[in-house]
């Protein structure tokens, strides 16, 4: 690593961080709708590991997905558009904040329920393989996603079947709003 990577990285991270306070500000005066859950103090998570990724790997999130979106290189103004229901969003304004998706850059988007896109992970993962591809899948998910079905299925599937998933929980100790003690016994 040199000294220009180093200062692109934290570019990317002070980027998103301003996007987030921005969609706070504008979320509060009403002009983003429906749900938003910001990516502030997460920012490093997806700065790192989406730059080490190979240009073929999937990236798969939850909704929390704003980071990750301008980190694989969406265009900040149409994801912003997105944000706030326009046509000119990445998804044509349909998607809002936890449906972010860039077909192009392998990024699968957000997913709004939780730990729902684990098992859409572990396919992606098993298409690879059965391809005979070197592409993996990075996923993300939640600490709030660990009590559920789909994680303990999909984790156990991708072991058992090798699959090239890496599986990346960002830890902020709470599900959606509720703190992690509330909601988990371990």
């Amino acid at each position: 690593m040199d000294k220009t990577t180093y200062l692109h990285w934290y570019r990317q991270m002070v980027r998103i961080r301003r996007f987030e306070q921005k969609c706070s500000e504008l979320y509060q005066l009403g002009k983003i709708g429906g749900f938003l859950h910001l990516y502030i103090g997460q920012e490093a998570v997806a700065v790192g590991s989406i730059n080490a990724r190979q240009e073929n790997d999937h990236i798969i999130t939850a909704y929390r997905d704003h980071g990750h979106a301008l980190t694989v290189g969406a265009d900040l103004n149409q994801v912003m558009a997105e944000m706030m229901g326009k046509a000119t969003g990445v998804n044509k304004g349909k998607g809002g904040s936890m449906h972010l998706a860039d077909v192009k850059r392998r990024y699968w988007g957000g997913h709004a329920v939780v730990g729902a896109h684990l098992s859409l992970a572990t396919g992606l993962a098993l298409a690879e393989q059965y391809n005979g591809t070197d592409a993996a899948v990075l996923c993300y998910f939640g600490d709030g996603a660990t009590n559920i079905g789909y994680f303990h299925e999909s984790l156990n599937l991708s072991g058992v079947w090798q699959l090239p998933v890496l599986w990346i929980c960002e830890n902020n100790q709470y599900g959606m709003g509720t703190s992690v003690k509330r909601h988990s016994s371990a």
